[in-house]
């Protein structure tokens, strides 16, 4: 009984240990268990590697190891089609991560560039061979090219005139805050009427106000044309109302309601082409009035000649009186600062042309207020008809006389006007 007890006992220790050994794995299944493991890992992230190659720029040596080259080639294709198409209106246009950067980052051509579209240089030669073979298409598409030329001119020019306007607003809200917008007699009197078209012209001289006088006499009806007009009757005949000349309710309904114009020139240029006309030309006027008192005061040695006709001015004696805080006589519109004359921190005015720009925006302004069509601004010149035109060049070498201090008060002098109405520094030592 003994014995037969032994066994059993010795039986369940044998199923024990068979038990343990068989629940105790060896170290080749965990070797095992961890490679499989890995070659998942490494599954997935090869899949997610071939998904990126699709993203990626043409060039980039990325390879997928589940798509041929041919595969991942065909969804390129299909992936340019789509933004082709998108581009054309056919399809919702597809997310920037889905297009090639070369693509995606080409910026559009600037104007001026040597950079074009290659679509539309097709579309050009189509074009051009369909003029050459059909007449009738010719002048239609002149007519509407003409029409797409005009509208453009317009918004380019409409955008400029935003542009000019919004630079005064920020100079006079900078540096004239402190004024008293209060509108005198006094900020309207260098302003012309024309009531027929609602239009107020402000005279700055030396920046084309002569012709733009003779514009003035034609719409009101004083002539039928500009060429009509000579210089005695566009400045002594009185055909033109002023502002100032209203009562104060005739004055703002006008402020308020009319078209107001203004027409700048680069105050240097601007400077010189006063000297030229007023000092060097014969002038009745100008050489007994300015003349002689600027001999008297800034001529070391004056000849009894000079001191008694006021001729021969130069332009360096011609600056220091203008730059004297004490000037032995006084100012003169044809060189008083056009903020000054024109008051443009009072008045908002709706149109701010440039000579350098004359024709085109005299004409534009024109258009605007409805002027007949065959009334265009004029290119008479006024004053010494045989003299050059006042130029950078001829400026240039007028001012060539002066030494730096000299140049520097100058530019100070007209300094809100090169702010207000935005011209560069004419010379590089400027501060």
């Amino acid at each position: 009984m003994l014995f037969m007890d032994c066994k059993m006992v010795d039986v369940l220790r044998g199923r024990r240990r068979l038990r343990v050994s068989v629940f105790k794995p060896p170290c080749s299944f965990w070797f095992l268990l961890l490679f499989g493991v890995g070659g998942l890992v490494l599954f997935i992230h090869l899949q997610d590697l071939s998904d990126m190659v699709l993203q990626q720029a043409p060039g980039v040596k990325f390879r997928s190891t589940t798509q041929s080259r041919q595969e991942q080639c065909g969804q390129f294709s299909e992936i340019v089609r789509l933004h082709q198409r998108s581009e054309e209106g056919d399809v919702d246009p597809i997310s920037p991560m889905q297009l090639p950067d070369s693509q995606w980052n080409r910026q559009a051509p600037t104007p001026g560039s040597r950079e074009h579209d290659p679509g539309s240089q097709q579309v050009t030669k189509r074009h051009r061979k369909l003029l050459k073979t059909s007449p009738v298409q010719h002048t239609n598409s002149s007519s509407s090219s003409s029409s797409s030329s005009h509208s453009e001119i317009s918004r380019r020019l409409s955008d400029v005139q935003e542009s000019r306007r919004r630079i005064v607003r920020e100079v006079c809200g900078k540096y004239r805050s402190n004024i008293s917008r209060t509108i005198t007699p006094h900020h309207v009197s260098r302003i012309y009427v024309e009531d027929r078209h609602k239009l107020l012209y402000c005279e700055v001289p030396k920046a084309g106000c002569s012709n733009w006088k003779r514009v003035l006499m034609v719409l009101a009806g004083v002539a039928n044309s500009t060429r009509e007009i000579n210089h005695v009757s566009v400045h002594y005949d009185n055909h033109l109302k002023r502002l100032d000349s209203f009562d104060r309710q005739g004055i703002s309904k006008r402020l308020e309601t009319y078209t107001k114009v203004l027409f700048v020139r680069e105050p240097m240029e601007r400077l010189v082409s006063a000297f030229r006309d007023k000092f060097e030309s014969p002038n009745s006027y100008y050489h007994p009035v300015f003349g002689k008192p600027i001999i008297s005061k800034y001529r070391v040695n004056a000849s009894q000649s000079a001191l008694k006709t006021g001729s021969g001015v130069t332009f360096r004696e011609f600056i220091h009186y203008l730059l004297d805080v004490h000037r032995p006589v006084g100012m003169d519109i044809h060189w008083e600062a056009t903020n000054q004359l024109c008051s443009p921190c009072h008045l908002h005015y709706d149109f701010i042309g440039k000579v350098e720009t004359l024709e085109e925006d005299a004409n534009f302004v024109l258009r605007k207020i409805g002027a007949p069509e065959n009334l265009t601004y004029p290119s008479f010149k006024d004053g010494n008809p045989k003299a050059a035109r006042t130029s950078t060049q001829i400026t240039q070498h007028y001012f060539s006389q002066l030494n730096a201090s000299e140049r520097q008060r100058a530019y100070d002098f007209y300094y809100m006007d090169y702010l207000m109405f935005n011209y560069s520094k004419p010379y590089k030592d400027l501060y």
